[in-house]
């Protein structure tokens, strides 16, 4: 079985996931970053990760995940500032998989990473109270991805290898 890890990174937090993702694969593997992946062609499985930029993939990503996804065994993982757990997350989770609607998505996997200080420093100063309260949610993050959280992407990587190769066993 051949596998890629393939990734979008702004801040290095999803690279650092897809790093722990790459760790928890055995055997035949690549890991490039997205903007030199032309054609998931030749793998079996792709892992496909992206950070959630003002509640969305990164339009490069989008594109990726609807153009490039038919048909294809692929799972998803991203980064983002909020707690796990957020109920914005599962929005997020939904429509990338509304993007990749025609592969078969194996799992998905969240991550809470740091935003970027000048990013951060925009929604403190905002005048709309929601957005004030989302930077004080995801001030938080400033440590993360932690060891823990690349543990558990290590972990995601493996459970998801053993779920393709169940469904490949004769």
């Amino acid at each position: 079985m051949k596998v890629l890890v393939t990734y979008i990174t702004r801040t290095g937090n999803t690279k650092k996931v897809a790093e722990a993702i790459y760790d928890g694969i055995d055997g035949q593997k690549e890991m490039k970053p997205l903007d030199e992946v032309n054609s998931l062609d030749g793998y079996n499985l792709t892992f496909i990760g992206f950070p959630i930029n003002q509640f969305y993939p990164p339009e490069t990503a989008q594109k990726f995940l609807s153009n490039q996804t038919s048909g294809k065994d692929i799972a998803l993982f991203m980064t983002h500032g909020v707690p796990e757990g957020t109920g914005l997350i599962l929005d997020w989770i939904s429509t990338a998989k509304e993007m990749s609607s025609g592969a078969n998505i194996i799992g998905t996997f969240n991550c809470q990473g740091k935003i970027a200080r000048k990013v951060l420093d925009i929604l403190q100063d905002s005048d709309d109270p929601e957005m004030r309260a989302f930077a004080n949610m995801c001030a938080l993050a400033k440590e993360q991805p932690d060891r823990i959280r690349l543990q558990k992407a290590c972990k995601f990587a493996k459970s998801i290898i053993s779920l393709k190769k169940e469904c490949i066993a004769p």
